[in-house]
C-alpha cells in the first residue's frame, strides 16, 4: 500500500468526482500552487495511484439497459484453463468486470445487454469459451447503487 497524505487523498477525492479538471482548477480546489500541484499529480500517476482517465455513459442512452451477472464454472480450476478463459473473456465487449471467485463458482461476471435475445446471443458465447462447465444467470432489474469513487482512508 503507497502511503498517502492528506493532500494526496483531497487530490484523489476531487479527480474521483470531476476527472476532467484542468490542473489550475484542481490546484485551487486543494489549496497549491499549479506547479505544487502538477508534481502530486505526476507522482500519483507514477506510483500507479491514478491509473487512468474515463468518461462514464449511461448504458440505457447508448441502447445497453440491460445488466446480467453471470456465475461461471469450469471443467478444471487448473492454472492453463483457468489463463486461457480469462484471456478468451476479455475478447467479449459485453463483459465489463469478470473476477476470479473463491467458493461455489470460479467467476462472477457482469456483462451489459440490450435485452432477452441479446443475452441469449452473449450467452451463447460464454458457453463456448475455454474450459467452462456451467453458466448461472441472473438479471438485474434495476440498479440500486453503482460507485465508482473508492473510499479513501485517512492514514
Amino acid at each position: 500500500m503507497i502511503k498517502l497524505d492528506k493532500i494526496d487523498h483531497a487530490i484523489l477525492d476531487t479527480l474521483q468526482k470531476q476527472g476532467k479538471l484542468s490542473n489550475v482548477e484542481l490546484a485551487e480546489i486543494v489549496g497549491l500552487s499549479e506547479s505544487a500541484c502538477l508534481r502530486r499529480v505526476k507522482n500519483l500517476h507514477e506510483k500507479g495511484v491514478v491509473t487512468h482517465y474515463a468518461a462514464h455513459l449511461d448504458a440505457k442512452a447508448i441502447g445497453l439497459p440491460g445488466t446480467v451477472f453471470v456465475r461461471v464454472s469450469l471443467e478444471k480450476q487448473q492454472e492453463e484453463r483457468l489463463n486461457a478463459f480469462e484471456e478468451a473473456v476479455k475478447d467479449v465487449p459485453e463483459v465489463m468486470e469478470c473476477y476470479l471467485m473463491g467458493g461455489d463458482v470460479d467467476y462472477m461476471i457482469r456483462v451489459v445487454v440490450k435485452d432477452a435475445p441479446d443475452y441469449e446471443r452473449v450467452h451463447n458465447i460464454l458457453t463456448r469459451l475455454p474450459g467452462v462447465a456451467r453458466v448461472h444467470s441472473s438479471f438485474a432489474l434495476r440498479t440500486v447503487l453503482k460507485r465508482t469513487r473508492l473510499p479513501l482512508q485517512k492514514s
